[in-house]
């Protein structure tokens, strides 16, 4: 299909023929598939997390330095678009991040922590119709 009907650059496809209607059947050949675009499960259902990075999301401990809220940051702001109100649960925890803030983790920053790493996990059961915004 790539040479046929598809073209890939980078982290985007485009579904390519002489007609609308030749593109859509094409599309719809492409998402009878199941397969993994850039961390997301993406088939006919739709746009899903894949539950192979939101598993080792989960198996991170709570952070115990700049290092580990940086790292957890990192994984969970790719599925951002998944959680509601992401920015707002985050704050606290990327408030240990700016210069001149001592490290101290205490109780707020792991319920924080919880509260997001919580909805991370949840967002194993999310699922977004392809077409449709990810943050109704």
């Amino acid at each position: 299909m790539v040479e046929d009907s598809m073209e890939i650059f980078m982290d985007d496809f485009s579904v390519v023929n002489d007609t609308f209607e030749a593109c859509l059947a094409h599309l719809g050949q492409v998402l009878q598939r199941e397969c993994i675009v850039l961390g997301h499960k993406v088939s006919q259902k739709g746009v899903e997390v894949d539950k192979a990075k939101i598993e080792v999301i989960e198996k991170l401990p709570p952070p115990i330095s700049v290092k580990g809220i940086r790292s957890f940051l990192g994984h969970a702001g790719f599925y951002r678009r998944f959680i509601k109100d992401f920015s707002k649960i985050a704050h606290l925890l990327c408030k240990l991040l700016e210069k001149e803030v001592k490290f101290h983790f205490d109780d707020a920053y792991m319920v924080a922590f919880k509260s997001l790493e919580e909805k991370l996990i949840s967002t194993r059961l999310s699922l977004v119709p392809i077409g449709q915004n990810l943050l109704k």
